[in-house]
């Protein structure tokens, strides 16, 4: 999948760093349609060590970046979760166990790139740009919170980074994500790519099959991505569809699918990758399913061990865990220097706070935003309104 120079360098010496190699070049990206979407690409077993005949297929630089990405998600998702167990947030949904899925996925994306996220991608737009201010003023509802405290918390929306703000309603961002691949391709933006993301449990709705339909049919530049967490809130996969994967659904309506471990940060990278350079270059839609799991709660309202085995739970937050995988990786191959790892996460711990203290100070919204964006102008009747209102505060 990847090239060296001079030599293969798989201990990681100082005389061979890998070159990038066109994306898909693993013997996985060979097999015919079915056996994509049935199998499991890794490069990464779970102890960390490098799958035989593959590669890491990107340098230094970029690998660590990947690692500082999911050790920011990981550090807050602690903070944040903290803040509403305290009551000083309403709610919170945790990316624990996944931050592989959401950093891989998101490394391979091109700055002009729309992201259409789902529940637990926020740290896509982290990653992509989408300022760590702005996403903590959306959980507090301040006066900085970019859609004015509307929304309840976990839903950031970013402009700059083409970051769309998700929806509570399972699945309905799909076809929204089709949309604006479609739109890309009647504008003739051809250096542009939506990517998509869905829970396994979207997979079972509707829009979902609309969606992917269309995508199979217009050809639109647009990546679907599945984060299997194994749990559509307090349903497992066992019962919600009858399909050997998920990954599998995608080939009925003519689109590549693939399937990948979705731990495996380096894996996820490049499928997305493959995905993401063959909708830009007019190839069509692909579907990926990420195999992961949840390892948290479904949100800062739920509580998983009342309908699932946490012992399972236990394997795969201990002996799965991306974090880990990864540094044991680095570690090894000498990209993660001693006590670097401790460095990040005092630096990162220290910014998230910092954050958290500017934003929990911040007033909340001006009154008189609660009639902006209604219509291009307030009405009479929307200011007669306001005046009312204000006048029984």
């Amino acid at each position: 999948m990847s090239t060296t120079t001079p030599s293969s360098d798989d201990a990681g010496t100082a005389t061979g760093h890998p070159t990038v190699a066109p994306a898909g070049q693993s013997a996985y990206f060979s097999g015919d349609v079915e056996a994509k979407a049935l199998g499991l690409y890794r490069i990464l077993r779970e102890d960390g060590t490098l799958v035989e005949g593959e590669h890491v297929n990107v340098d230094r630089e970029q690998a660590l970046r990947m690692y500082r990405g999911m050790l920011t998600i990981r550090i807050m998702d602690e903070r944040l979760l903290a803040l509403q167990r305290q009551g000083r947030t309403g709610f919170y949904g945790e990316s624990r166990g996944q931050e592989a899925a959401i950093v891989g996925s998101a490394a391979a994306t091109a700055p002009q790139d729309w992201i259409v996220p789902a529940l637990r991608e926020a740290g896509v737009g982290i990653y992509r740009g989408m300022p760590m201010n702005s996403y903590v003023a959306q959980i507090f509802g301040n006066g900085e919170d970019p859609s004015k405290g509307r929304q309840m918390p976990c839903h950031p929306c970013d402009k700059d980074t083409n970051y769309v703000v998700m929806s509570s309603v399972v699945a309905s961002q799909i076809p929204h994500a089709v949309g604006i691949a479609w739109g890309m391709k009647i504008l003739g933006d051809t250096d542009k790519v939506c990517v998509g993301y869905m829970g396994d449990g979207a997979t079972s709705e509707a829009d979902f099959h609309v969606a992917i339909n269309f995508a199979g049919v217009s050809k639109a530049a647009c990546v679907l991505i599945c984060q299997n967490n194994q749990w559509a809130i307090s349903t497992p996969g066992s019962i919600q569809t009858a399909a050997e994967t998920i990954a599998i659904k995608g080939c009925g309506y003519g689109v590549e699918s693939l399937r990948a471990d979705g731990n495996d940060i380096f894996a996820v990278h490049e499928v997305t990758r493959y995905a993401v350079e063959k909708a830009r270059a007019g190839g069509g839609p692909t579907f990926i399913e990420l195999l992961t799991y949840r390892v948290s709660a479904h949100s800062s309202s739920d509580d998983p061990s009342r309908y699932r085995d946490e012992s399972v739970t236990d394997v795969w937050r201990d002996d799965r865990d991306p974090l880990s995988r990864a540094r044991v990786f680095l570690e090894h191959r000498g990209w993660l220097d001693l006590g670097q790892h401790d460095e990040y996460v005092a630096a990162i711990e220290k910014r998230v706070r910092e954050v958290i203290a500017t934003e929990e100070a911040k007033a909340p919204p001006a009154l008189d935003t609660l009639i902006e964006d209604v219509f291009e102008e307030p009405t009479w009747l929307l200011q007669e309104q306001l005046a009312e209102y204000l006048r029984t505060q």
